[in-house]
């Protein structure tokens, strides 16, 4: 008999940034927790294509998976709550949809029909939600559905859940409502009308809500539960307090304490034990109880928003509990740093990140800081721009090559340090067409980086079209930066560092994509390693390379 595989729906309440993905993440963590095989997608409401071309101010980082998909940010707190890595299917946006359908309309798939929002649109949404459930893989499907109910743009998705729950039948695909309850000061009390609202607006689409997650900032009283319950139409069990958490690796425990996954198996009828979260709960006792602190600069241009660099914050908490540290990082906009301010804004920090980005605002900041890290033996880490970041100004101040730059900054310059690739350089569309997704590397013998992974050969997730140009790769190696990772198939230069410092790394790809709870990056613990040895050695204090 074949199995069949439950969905289980997320939307959200006519407030928006509420946490659907959160939320999602915390309940597949506890039905994982209890042997079943999860897997959740991200439906985004918006036309591009995908957010590999939207600015991070517009949507937060773009998340790369291991098949090179640019997806959102939320399927990185998937694969970080979760362990299990995710894929194109596990990211569909409007713009996608509407591409398939015309795609197929193009082609006469739909035998000269008129081509509308339904069933030719929903259809494709229905399609895109049971790729990864007919895949046999799963046992649950958790979708979640982006923007608010009531949108414009969110409503053929809402009507598509509506037919999918009709088509699957009883206790086959169940819907989550995230709603906000506000506390209301002046009245002192908390307000159930948004949720109610919310729900009538579900509701006007043909979708009742089977379960109520309501945000709050205070503990719902059981006559306010009482009443949510009665008036949008489900059980009390099935009204879920989601009270505000210190970290988001609390909200498993506060999701399992309100008995959120009980509800959902009873709902889908299947069967419930103890989530063993064992791993999961050592994890936060070493993050809530660290034995020390390090400062680490964050320089970038995007640190206004705190989400442009959602990955690298995460692995920086799961670095430092595997080190028992508190990781503070002090976010710095590159554009305004020089040569006047840059010993005031880095001299008491423990270490140097110099982060991914694109374009030319901020780079002279960045170039200066590595200046400064590099001659003052600071620990640094340089992630895709921050490497190339690295090059440069190695070769400015130490092979004395005043006018190195990479191509992306000056098309014209006479010593491009950093290059197109040769097949980048006929592209012209910009998205979905970097060097993306999951690459080989060797890592070469007797570099920090093999020691550091333990391992010959690793794969690392890209997104990046400017590469270290290996016809400088001689001349700077004899200076003393060595080429310590390269692609086995085109020879491209992945890491570089200096084995002469402290800690100097810095790598062509993205390692924050790949560090999850269970699987704290090496590099970024290595590199808190480092930074907490710098900060002791500046005080006299020996640290154990252990």
């Amino acid at each position: 008999m074949t199995k069949t595989t439950k969905y289980i729906f997320v939307t959200g309440g006519v407030t928006s940034s509420l946490g659907k993905g959160i939320i999602a993440a915390s309940l597949a963590k506890l039905l994982q927790a209890q042997g079943y095989k999860i897997t959740i997608q991200k439906l985004d409401p918006y036309i591009n294509v995908d957010p590999g071309t939207l600015n991070p101010y517009e949507h937060g980082e773009c998340y790369v998976t291991e098949d090179g998909a640019e997806t959102d940010l939320d399927l990185g707190h998937y694969e970080r709550f979760l362990n299990v890595p995710t894929s194109q299917a596990n990211n569909v946006t409007t713009g996608r949809i509407y591409q398939s359908v015309i795609e197929k309309e193009r082609q006469g798939a739909y035998l000269g029909k008129t081509v509308q929002v339904v069933p030719h649109i929903t259809d494709e949404i229905k399609r895109r939600v049971q790729i990864l459930g007919n895949s046999g893989d799963f046992d649950i499907v958790i979708t979640e559905i982006g923007g608010t109910v009531g949108d414009i743009e969110s409503l053929p998705y809402i009507e598509a859940v509506r037919q999918l729950k009709w088509d699957l039948g009883d206790n086959n695909a169940i819907v989550i409502h995230l709603t906000l309850v506000p506390y209301l000061a002046a009245a002192g009390e908390l307000k159930t009308k948004p949720t109610q609202h919310s729900v009538k607006t579900l509701m006007e689409s043909g979708v009742q809500a089977d379960i109520l997650v309501c945000r709050t900032e205070y503990d719902l009283p059981y006559e306010l539960r009482r009443k949510l319950a009665l008036f949008c139409n489900v059980r009390e069990e099935a009204v879920i307090q989601s009270i505000d958490a210190s970290t988001i690796y609390d909200v498993p425990n506060l999701m399992l304490e309100q008995g959120l996954d009980k509800v959902v198996l009873k709902k889908l009828a299947l069967n419930s034990t103890v989530p063993d979260l064992t791993g999961w709960n050592k994890f936060l006792i070493r993050h809530k109880n660290p034995k020390t602190e390090v400062t680490i600069g964050l320089i970038g241009k995007y640190v206004e928003l705190q989400d442009s660099y959602k990955s690298i914050l995460e692995s920086f908490i799961h670095a430092g509990a595997e080190n028992e540290v508190k990781v503070n990082i002090e976010c710095i906009h590159s554009e305004y740093l020089n040569d006047d301010n840059i010993k005031l804004k880095l001299s008491y920090l423990d270490g140097i990140v110099v982060a991914p980005g694109f374009g030319e605002r901020g780079i002279e900041g960045k170039i200066t800081a590595v200046k400064y890290v590099r001659e003052n033996n600071i620990p640094f880490f340089g992630i895709c721009l921050g490497m190339q970041m690295a090059v440069i100004e190695f070769a400015r101040n130490v092979l004395n090559i005043s006018d190195a730059n990479s191509t992306e900054m000056d098309l014209n310059t006479p010593n491009p340090v950093i290059d197109l690739m040769e097949e980048q350089k006929a592209i012209t569309d910009k998205g979905g067409t970097m060097r993306l997704g999951a690459w080989s590397c060797d890592l070469k013998m007797g570099s920090a980086v093999r020691n550091i992974y333990k391992s010959e050969s690793i794969k690392e997730r890209h997104r990046h079209r400017y590469e270290f140009n290996s016809d400088y790769k001689t001349q700077i190696e004899a200076a003393g930066m060595i080429a310590t990772g390269l692609n086995p198939d085109t020879g491209l230069v992945e890491i570089i560092e200096i084995p002469s410092h402290p800690w100097f790394v810095g790598v062509q790809y993205h390692p924050e994509y790949k560090s999850t709870v269970a699987n704290p990056h090496p590099l970024f613990v290595a590199f808190v390693k480092a930074a907490l040895k710098h900060k002791n050695s500046k005080k006299g204090v020996s640290v154990s390379q252990n």
